[in-house]
């Protein structure tokens, strides 16, 4: 067999496997495919882990924010919230993301970073999880990431720059290829947008004319390789899938009017489908469960083994001392990531149908590719195949 001269992993943000399955997507072109587990949690949680290998529970990353007022470096900020009238100016989208752009220049921040609708009173008391850029070297600190195995293997390699669009971004990686560039990972979010507002089924149309397009690009990788006379091993890889939302639920309500004073009984955030909760007192951890135990039809309380098959427990509690997690389509509304339900959601139980990832490929999967956490010594045993005593620098 032929040695494969260029390595292409797509990740497609949101393509789910009832969506590749509904459409039959790449079905010719990419006949080896897999049902994949999630990681749990959102975006926030599923790159790191591609990027690394790693679980919640090593790099963590789970929510944007955490409650963690010794952590937080927004205390500063809690001056100015009583300036910030009225609140419904201020909580407007457009107005939160600019104060988003003017906060992460303020920091230094350059890894993603989007306020939502945090409560900028709350803001002095938490923590963000993604200051720095996961796809930079020593992006995660002391663990290594995909950047820093292509760095050490000396590998000629491409990452997309997630700042810019689809479109750019396939560009780049026709003309990384033609720069000799040997393994390439593209990185894709569109999808994702589209499917927050589109979810299938049934499958509509916005969905299949991107579908058409990614398909329409990747054959466009396959013939610039093709051209060069250079062998090509292509596999798309998600994140998750997209579950459409079935009704919403406001525990943020339920809680509030236990009275309860948040920084000093408790510390919480509302995630689009998780509450997380920090109990300072045992009175406060006794009335939050009673405030939450008519959601229960719902949802739930994740035990400790649910977490540790998660790759989420941690002993220090760092993403909380209870988490509650809403039954797959059930949001929680209003949360701190938005103020109205979106018509698609992830971030569900990883076992929910509508949730799974996948990969897709030209050859065949190595059987012990079964959860997002797979990836990475996947791409890490093709790189090293690559060019296992190369010195070439990557850049």
């Amino acid at each position: 067999m032929r040695p494969i001269d260029v390595e292409i992993f797509l990740f497609i943000d949101a393509l789910g496997w009832e969506l590749v399955e509904r459409t039959g997507f790449m079905a010719e072109q990419l006949p080896f495919r897999r049902k994949i587990e999630m990681q749990f949690g959102y975006s926030s949680t599923a790159i790191p882990t591609i990027l690394s290998g790693r679980t919640p529970a090593e790099h963590g990353h789970l929510g944007l924010f955490r409650f963690a007022p010794e952590d937080s470096p927004f205390r500063k900020l809690g001056k100015i919230e009583p300036l910030l009238r009225p609140r419904s100016f201020w909580n407007r989208g457009r107005v939160r993301n600019v104060l988003s752009r003017i906060v992460k220049k303020l920091y230094g921040f350059t890894g993603y970073f989007q306020l939502y609708q945090m409560p900028f009173a709350k803001l002095p008391l938490m923590d963000y999880c993604e200051k720095n850029d996961l796809f930079a070297p020593r992006g995660m600190g002391e663990i290594e990431n995909l950047r820093d195995l292509l760095a050490r293997t000396g590998t000629p390699g491409h990452i997309s720059d997630w700042h810019i669009g689809d479109r750019r971004n396939f560009e780049a990686a026709r003309q990384a290829i033609g720069k000799g560039k040997k393994f390439l990972f593209i990185y894709t979010a569109e999808l994702d947008s589209l499917l927050h507002q589109f979810p299938a089924p049934p499958v509509s149309e916005p969905i299949r004319e991107k579908l058409a397009w990614y398909a329409d690009e990747i054959e466009s990788l396959f013939r610039t390789c093709a051209e060069a006379e250079k062998s090509l091993r292509f596999t798309v890889i998600s994140d998750h899938g997209m579950t459409p939302l079935t009704r919403t639920a406001d525990l943020k309500s339920a809680v509030e009017k236990t009275g309860l004073v948040f920084g000093r009984d408790y510390g919480c955030c509302y995630d689009s489908t998780m509450f997380r909760a920090t109990f300072l007192t045992p009175e406060a951890e006794r009335k939050i469960r009673e405030a939450v135990k008519p959601f229960e039809t719902i949802g739930h309380w994740l035990t400790e083994e649910e977490e540790k098959h998660y790759g989420i427990f941690r002993a220090d509690r760092m993403f909380g001392d209870a988490i509650f997690l809403m039954d797959p389509g059930i949001q929680i509304v209003p949360s701190d990531m938005g103020s109205k339900p979106l018509n698609g959601m992830h971030g569900f139980a990883p076992e929910d149908k509508d949730s799974q990832a996948v990969i897709l490929s030209t050859e065949e999967i190595p059987a012990g590719v079964r959860r997002v956490a797979d990836y990475f010594a996947l791409m890490k045993s093709r790189i090293e195949a690559l060019v296992p005593h190369s010195s070439a620098p990557e850049n």
